[in-house]
């Protein structure tokens, strides 16, 4: 490319500075895993559609592992997204995964949301949750706005 300058820099040098385009936020997703792994499935795919704009990456912790351990890559895992998407199911009031998970979020002030997965159910919240977190309905439009920070 031409060595046009402005102010010492390349022209490559000046778009890529000029031109930011965001990234879409990575979403850390909480889910009860004996229970709700079809829903976690069903966000996967979700986030992959043109019109719903995050990234969510296959993060479970799969193997058996020490507590500790467990926790500090679930933190690893927390502090490299932007926002935790937490999928409440039937049981999650028993699944002590997600509630540490959104326990490591609150410590670490990262942008949780509660998402209803089930329309026809009725889906309880992780104890951690806080007297105002609201449990939203699990639409399109709803998580487009979530995504965006409307709570």
């Amino acid at each position: 490319m031409g060595k046009l300058r402005d102010n010492n820099r390349t022209v490559v040098e000046y778009v890529s500075e000029v031109i930011v385009m965001p990234s879409p936020p990575r979403a850390f997703v909480a889910f009860d895993y004996d229970h709700d792994s079809t829903l976690r499935v069903l966000l996967m795919g979700q986030s992959k559609h043109s019109d719903t704009n995050f990234e969510m990456h296959d993060w479970s912790v799969k193997e058996p592992f020490a507590l500790s351990v467990w926790k500090e890559r679930v933190r690893t895992k927390i502090r490299a997204s932007d926002l935790v998407i937490v999928i409440c199911g039937e049981n999650t009031h028993t699944a002590s995964g997600v509630d540490v998970e959104l326990r490591i979020a609150q410590d670490e002030k990262k942008p949780y949301f509660l998402l209803k997965g089930y329309k026809d159910k009725f889906c309880t919240r992780p104890p951690s949750a806080r007297q105002d977190d609201k449990l939203y309905n699990w639409t399109w439009e709803n998580l487009k706005v979530l995504l965006q920070g409307g709570r």
